[in-house]
């Protein structure tokens, strides 16, 4: 059965990567997973948003990709070490610092794809989003961790469990028996996608052996980070459900209906 998820948005699916950051945005300093980069993609018609979360040192599920800020503002600082109200203030000039309970009812018409990114806040976001299941879905690289945040969801009185993808130790398992011709039942059991790179260190992980293996359960799969129109029809072409793209905008108009 098809998660709610899923239903009454467009096929294939554009989930726009921790926003869109548009020219604009970018010459005036907006940075990705930001309110202002969440609403670029709103903006341009996105239902569907990539987010990542951490926590901060007062204990808020903030809506970050990296372990720090080395990267966006060279302060090498972890982000569980800086209290949301210095995070607030560091995001005032960048689009502004989002918590995932401000991002869900910000943009209560737009669907969330949540990476969990530590084992911290996997408690604390299956909480938050336990009132909005409905329209998230949960992932992590750690099959662990993104079960940790569904079984809170339902503790916390969610009507349905959260939509959700696999992890590492899954896509890993799904690839071996996909290209051995064996069941995933089992694997994809509880899953409604399987979020996957085309290639990962040289390995091929999208074929089209795993992608008929994902259909035969009703388990969409969408590949990652794709911001070439000719790579999106392409693999839009071999099966493919979503794609997740740091140009929303690009892949909305590329793989609109004619």
């Amino acid at each position: 059965m098809t998660h709610p998820y899923f239903a009454k948005t467009r096929h294939p699916r554009v989930l726009a990567h921790r926003g869109l950051l548009t020219a604009a945005g970018e010459d005036s300093g907006v940075w990705e997973n930001s309110a202002a980069a969440f609403a670029a993609a709103h903006a341009v018609g996105v239902e569907y948003i990539e987010t990542d979360c951490h926590v901060s040192a007062d204990g808020d599920v903030v809506l970050f990709h990296d372990p720090d800020l080395t990267r966006l503002n060279g302060d090498t600082r972890a982000v569980a070490e800086i209290g949301t109200r210095e995070l607030r203030a560091i995001f005032a000039d960048h689009g502004g610092l989002l918590t995932v309970r401000e991002a869900l009812d910000s943009f209560p018409g737009v669907r969330f794809n949540i990476d969990v990114k530590t084992d911290a806040a996997a408690e604390p976001l299956g909480t938050l989003v336990a009132p909005h299941a409905h329209r998230v879905l949960v992932t992590s690289f750690s099959d662990a961790r993104r079960q940790v945040a569904i079984a809170a969801a339902l503790r916390g009185g969610a009507a349905i469990r959260p939509a959700t993808s696999g992890g590492s130790r899954t896509i890993a398992a799904m690839v071996a028996l996909s290209a051995l011709h064996l069941s995933p039942g089992r694997v994809l059991r509880s899953l409604d996608a399987l979020q996957i790179p085309e290639r990962q260190r040289g390995i091929r992980v999208l074929t089209p052996a795993l992608i008929r293996a994902a259909h035969r359960h009703d388990v969409e799969v969408h590949v990652w980070t794709v911001n070439e129109a000719s790579e999106m029809t392409r693999l839009i072409e071999a099966g493919v459900d979503g794609i997740v793209s740091d140009r929303a905008d690009l892949a909305l108009e590329t793989l609109a209906a004619p």
